[in-house]
């Protein structure tokens, strides 16, 4: 669902494309990257007052993120997990369609943007969605919110390979250690990852690590460009939909009987946390600064795995939990920089 999306996927104006590093929003709704510095966000004019708290909006964005993976796991009860993905995309792009409408903007003319904006949709939302459908039917909801907590250690790492402004320091090299033993955790390596499917588990790991690869593609093709970060994720979910039901068809067949639960979880899942998700993060970056804002992606797996073991009642190991924390451990350590004078 969807990645700070991206997303995204994983949809925004992000602050992890506009930091000297590809720092990955949360990956359950990924999205187009910010075209202003995070100093510049950071430092902008005060927001104008809103009706919620950015407290209760930040609070309101991890719910809907971190639900996301009980809502993709409810709807492959009832369809295929490319049509799971197809619904969702669809429903996000009429949210997004509607904030355009309201705001009065337009989508870019640009063709060329286009064909960046179409490889950015396979890899933040048609890839990644479908990815973690896919998990989702052979894995828990819980594994697999733990497994997209992973996307900032492949950001990290894929970043100092292709971002040459990236240079590795002693803190951000812990933190992948940290983070990557965190992983064999949650998975059990010392007991052979028993009792875990391994196709499934690397479709999810597959997943997080599509969103870091969009991210820094996006970096290099789109960012600065001056676009509405609306307009652009509009389009990017747009392109997703249309991508997915060329393929779906061809893969899949209508269910039988069409479910009002399964249903509902598609629909939530695609406009509360890709569509609307994608307006409250970009709401909180504009007004806090994309630091604070990207704070939800340490809350996403607790609340992914409060919500699988409490409502659909998986279950949860020792490991699991010990695990999370120290994948969480690891991606602030890689997302954090030394105090400047």
């Amino acid at each position: 669902m969807e990645s700070r999306l991206s997303l995204s996927v994983p949809g925004r104006r992000l602050a992890a494309m506009t930091r000297t590093t590809a720092t990955p929003p949360p990956a359950t709704g990924s999205a187009a990257p910010l075209s202003r510095t995070s100093a510049e966000t950071d430092s902008a004019s005060p927001a104008p007052r809103r009706l919620l708290d950015w407290r209760l909006r930040f609070a309101l964005l991890s719910l809907i993120w971190g639900f996301s993976f009980l809502l993709i796991k409810v709807g492959t009860h009832g369809f295929a997990p490319l049509q799971v993905t197809l619904g969702r995309l669809v429903f996000g792009t009429a949210v997004l369609a509607v904030a355009l409408v309201v705001r009065g903007e337009r989508l870019p003319r640009d063709p060329r943007l286009w064909g960046h904006l179409a490889v950015a949709a396979f890899l933040l939302n048609a890839l990644p969605f479908s990815l973690f459908a896919f998990a989702e039917l052979t894995i828990p909801s819980t594994l697999a919110g733990i497994c997209n907590a992973t996307s900032p250690l492949w950001g990290m790492a894929l970043s100092v390979v292709a971002l040459s402004e990236d240079r590795p320091t002693r803190r951000r090299v812990a933190g992948l250690g940290i983070g990557f033993l965190g992983v064999l955790t949650v998975l059990g390596a010392w007991q052979g990852f028993s009792g875990l499917d391994p196709a499934g588990t690397a479709m999810a790991l597959l997943g997080s690590l599509s969103y870091p690869v969009g991210w820094i593609y996006l970096r290099r093709t789109v960012a600065g460009g001056g676009h509405s970060p609306i307009a652009l994720v509009g389009g990017q979910l747009f392109l997703g939909a249309l991508q997915l039901a060329v393929v779906t068809p061809l893969f899949t067949s209508l269910p039988g009987r069409i479910e009002v639960l399964p249903l509902l979880a598609v629909l939530a899942l695609g406009a509360l946390g890709t569509g609307l998700a994608v307006m409250l993060q970009y709401g909180l970056v504009t007004e806090v600064g994309p630091t604070t804002a990207q704070m939800v992606t340490y809350f996403i797996p607790v609340i992914a795995t409060a919500a699988g073991v409490g409502l659909l009642g998986e279950p949860l190991s020792w490991n699991t939990p010990v695990g999370a924390l120290i994948v969480l451990a690891g991606a602030f350590l890689t997302q954090s920089r030394p105090r400047r004078r």
